[in-house]
């Protein structure tokens, strides 16, 4: 190493350790520096191999290409996760629209006016029989064994279990008291897919939806009330049993029924419809599930009932309130194996009639006001825009959902609409 470069390299020295040592003398100019140091060549060699290191750690250095994917990949889960912090947590269960401003009271005008308001909520509920845990399991076993097997796929326990008491109930005129006892113990396969159902002695398909007589109530005419009733029936068929929209199909009857005036409600049902959402999602109103997964393995069974109120403190105005469960007997698509597991779906809708000399409403449709629902035996996925059942396998990899245990055959209980994902005691 030459000397001018030690001297160069010694001045830098001084001035990084100028805290701790006394200052110095300017030092000479490179014309009159000493031809010779007085620090030995070993010192000198010493100092300058420190500095070098020191420069090259302090030196920055460009990430490698693998460091520069892991940050991207971690700044990316910061944002993802920062977002969902600021959504809020997802909601497993219903959702609940906020109700409009109260429509005011009924009045004479000419010509007479309808006022028009969206429905006062679309609300969801899902159970899910998924993660039923083991210790359940083994105490259904101990008390009651062949209820346990009739969980299980193929004919355990099926040989031994009474044969079911195949007379049809008589038609629900009120709200039943009590859930319905257990059905006798089996395993639903295509060749039964009621076996150890309450359902299996409800009646099946539209002609379960029975209007009751129609009179005056209200104020309004007996003809309005027959209209209303009629069209709500109409429009249970084609949003819950009409077969194409349970394989997903758009449900074209049960839009064309709602009243025209009603733009919001149905904006947000063929917005549902195109493209479902967790905010919106068309099970809300209508039962449809995926025909590449599940296909339908038997009659659609159905229990209920519908009634005519007048609205308190509205003259001219009565509203159909009808509560109907539909039970759907589900197997895998494309026949692979005998499993059927039933999906329970309960809905109310209600829809109001007007008399004409106060309101006026569309011919041939239907105001509703209010649609309320729960649906059993679904994996509790929201914006989907299908119902999903689960199989015996689904509920082993499936996590155990939060919220208490309820029964969908359970009818004696109203709908209050809150937001769970929980677990059914039975299908």
């Amino acid at each position: 190493m030459s000397r001018d470069h030690r001297w160069r390299t010694l001045a830098a020295y001084d001035r990084r350790r100028e805290r701790v040592r006394e200052p110095v003398a300017e030092q000479p100019s490179e014309e009159h520096r000493p031809e010779s140091s007085s620090l030995p060549d070993d010192v000198w060699e010493k100092f300058v191999e420190d500095s070098e290191r020191d420069i090259r750690a302090s030196a920055p250095k460009e990430p490698s290409a693998r460091a520069r994917m892991v940050t991207e990949r971690l700044r990316a889960m910061d944002e993802a996760q920062a977002r969902a912090a600021a959504g809020g947590r997802r909601r497993t269960g219903g959702k609940r629209r906020t109700a409009p401003p109260a429509r005011p009271d009924g009045w004479r005008a000419s010509p007479p006016l309808r006022v028009l308001e969206r429905p006062t909520s679309r609300r969801r509920r899902i159970w899910s029989v998924a993660g039923i845990v083991v210790a359940v399991a083994l105490a259904v076993v101990v008390v009651n064994p062949s209820a346990a097997l009739s969980w299980l796929p193929g004919s355990l326990g099926e040989d031994e279990a009474p044969a079911a008491d195949a007379t049809p109930l008589a038609p629900e005129t009120g709200r039943p008291g009590a859930a319905p006892s257990d059905a006798p113990a089996g395993t639903p396969t295509r060749a039964k897919p009621y076996a150890g159902s309450p359902a299996a002695r409800w009646e099946a398909g539209a002609d379960a939806i029975r209007p009751p007589v129609a009179t005056a109530v209200g104020g309004v005419p007996a003809d309005r009330i027959r209209a209303a009733l009629n069209g709500t029936k109409d429009f249970l068929v084609a949003a819950h049993l009409d077969p194409a929209v349970l394989k997903g199909e758009r449900p074209v009857k049960a839009l064309d029924l709602v009243d025209p005036a009603e733009k919001e409600f149905l904006a947000d049902l063929r917005d549902a419809l195109r493209e479902p959402t967790e905010k919106n999602d068309p099970v809300w109103t209508f039962t449809r599930f995926d025909p590449a997964e599940v296909e339908l393995a038997g009659e659609v069974r159905v229990r209920g009932r519908m009634t005519v109120e007048p609205v308190k403190g509205a003259a001219g105005r009565a509203v159909i309130k009808a509560d109907y469960t539909f039970v759907y007997p589900m197997a895998r698509a494309g026949g692979g194996d005998d499993e059927v597991s039933r999906a329970v779906v309960r809905r109310t809708v209600e829809v109001e009639a007007v008399d004409p000399a106060r309101f006026q409403a569309a011919e041939g449709h239907i105001w509703i006001t209010d649609v309320n629902g729960e649906i059993s035996n679904d994996d509790c996925r929201d914006g989907d825009g299908v119902i999903r059942p689960q199989f015996f396998a689904d509920r082993h990899r499936s996590s155990e959902p939060s919220g208490p245990k309820r029964d969908p055959y359970d009818r004696s209980r109203s709908l209050d609409g809150a937001a769970d994902c929980g677990v059914v005691t039975r299908t």
